[in-house]
């Protein structure tokens, strides 16, 4: 059991089967799913007493399990059930439990469990089952979904139906997309992961591990920590705050590319205008470009050069615009990671001929087309490369602040000159600008987010 995979509704069922197929009932499954999940709710009900929303599936199932192991343990509890059980195993749990069952109630109870639909909904959530969400959703009681709240779908976080702010999200056997997507990432409170003995080690998918950073070696100097260029363009305000964040997050050394004149620039900041003389340093590691880089000829030239350098390389910002495919012949895509917002991330699908809908798939389908690591930010950050998928807890949402990409973007492009791998470093960059958020005063400028790096550092040491 992995409690790090994130699994869509698809791998879930198979991992399911599979325990099903060596030998673990449904009901096993079922058993412990409630009973997990039973553990969490007597915890934060502290005692207090507790309604019950079951549903006709076998999420439902799962809601007569908890029902049942909270009146074993002499809670008063009762289910709420608009309609009977369908499946043969939720059937077996509803007859198991001996408690109260009515088919509509005041939610009345300081507690609510959510167990109306898992994590296979498909459809919009509609008549009785709406309106009991919608009375929950105007609750003031405790709310706890289990799995995946009901009115979400599972594989994209879309809201297909009334969607109350919960104060605990419990996911049953691994984590599911939704859990890490927009909008509905934003309601669901608190998130646990109740295990459920499932294997889930071959998953490709996971959430992104807590980087472990280290210090520099005893024999390192500032070219072996890392040379990093970031090339400016039109504006240079963004460069900068990029390079100011870079100088925090591990390279040992920075150099701005810039035909401005900076005079607000740190002393310790090398600023260059010779893009070919560093571009051609054999000791240069990384290259940023896109931050203030402009749209026009002259910046596409610079893109160019750039990726005919060869070099690891962040593409941000104005970069994500003006690439296309022709850019990209000859060259070892897998030195390159992009870092889009929404909006950029719909022009790059647009570029290289991507169709999908949901964030997690334009992603997905980028990375499959052009072989570059795609960290599409956000919210709900999601980071496809290598095959496979990294999911990221919520930052702070103080870090909707203009300049915060610019400051993620010198973060990542520095942690790329450390050691070259773009997935790690986009891993490791997300986490640094979520600590350096969490170290910043609330309503912090994207300045003051880039001095809090060095803060951030620390706690990955």
């Amino acid at each position: 059991m992995s409690p790090t995979a994130v699994l869509s509704v698809e791998a879930m069922r198979a991992a399911e089967q599979a325990a099903m197929d060596t030998g673990t009932s449904e009901w096993e499954l079922m058993q412990r799913a409630g009973k997990g999940a039973a553990r969490w709710v007597m915890r934060m009900a502290a005692g207090r007493p507790v309604t019950v929303l079951c549903g006709p599936g076998n999420n439902g199932g799962d809601g007569y399990v908890i029902a049942d192991c909270l009146h074993l343990k002499g809670y008063k509890v009762r289910v709420v059930a608009p309609v009977e059980p369908e499946s043969e195993t939720a059937r077996k749990a509803r007859a198991a439990f001996e408690g109260e069952v009515v088919g509509c109630a005041a939610l009345s109870d300081p507690v609510v469990v959510d167990c109306l639909f898992g994590y296979g909904l498909s459809r919009r959530v509609e008549g009785e089952f709406a309106t009991l969400l919608e009375e929950l959703a105007a609750s003031d009681c405790y709310k706890i979904a289990i799995d995946v709240p009901s009115s979400v779908e599972s594989d994209t976080g879309s809201v297909l139906g009334p969607l109350p702010h919960y104060d605990l999200t419990l996911a049953l056997g691994a984590w599911k997309q939704a859990h890490f997507l927009m909008p509905a990432i934003a309601l669901m409170g608190a998130l646990r992961c109740v295990p459920l003995g499932l294997a889930l080690d071959e998953a490709n998918d996971r959430m992104a591990s807590v980087p472990r950073l280290t210090a520099p070696a005893a024999d390192s100097h500032k070219y072996r920590r890392g040379l990093l260029g970031v090339v400016a363009g039109a504006m240079p305000g963004a460069p900068l705050l990029s390079a100011e964040a870079a100088m925090h997050a591990g390279a040992g050394y920075v150099k701005l590319v810039s035909d401005h004149s900076h005079p607000d620039a740190p002393a310790d900041l090398v600023i260059e205008q010779d893009l070919e003389a560093v571009l051609e340093d054999e000791r240069i590691s990384a290259v940023l470009i896109g931050p203030g880089l402009g749209r026009d000829r002259r910046a596409r030239d610079r893109l160019s050069r750039v990726l005919r350098s060869g070099q690891p390389c962040v593409l941000d910002a104005d970069a994500l615009h003006l690439l296309r495919p022709d850019m990209l012949k000859e060259i070892d895509v897998t030195k390159l990671c992009l870092t889009p917002h929404e909006g950029e991330l719909a022009t790059l699908c647009e570029s290289f001929d991507v169709t999908a809908q949901s964030k997690l798939d334009r992603a997905k389908g980028l990375h499959d087309v052009t072989g570059m690591t795609v960290l599409a930010k956000g919210p709900d950050t999601v980071l496809a490369g290598r095959e496979s998928m990294r999911f990221f807890p919520r930052g702070s949402s103080w870090l909707s602040v203009a300049g915060s990409g610019d400051v993620l973007g010198g973060i990542v492009a520095s942690r790329l000159a450390v050691h070259s791998d773009t997935m790690r470093a986009c891993e490791e960059g997300v986490w640094l600008h979520h600590e350096a958020a969490r170290r910043a005063a609330p309503a912090f400028s994207a300045s003051d987010l880039a001095s809090a790096v060095k803060h951030a550092m620390a706690a990955f040491l």
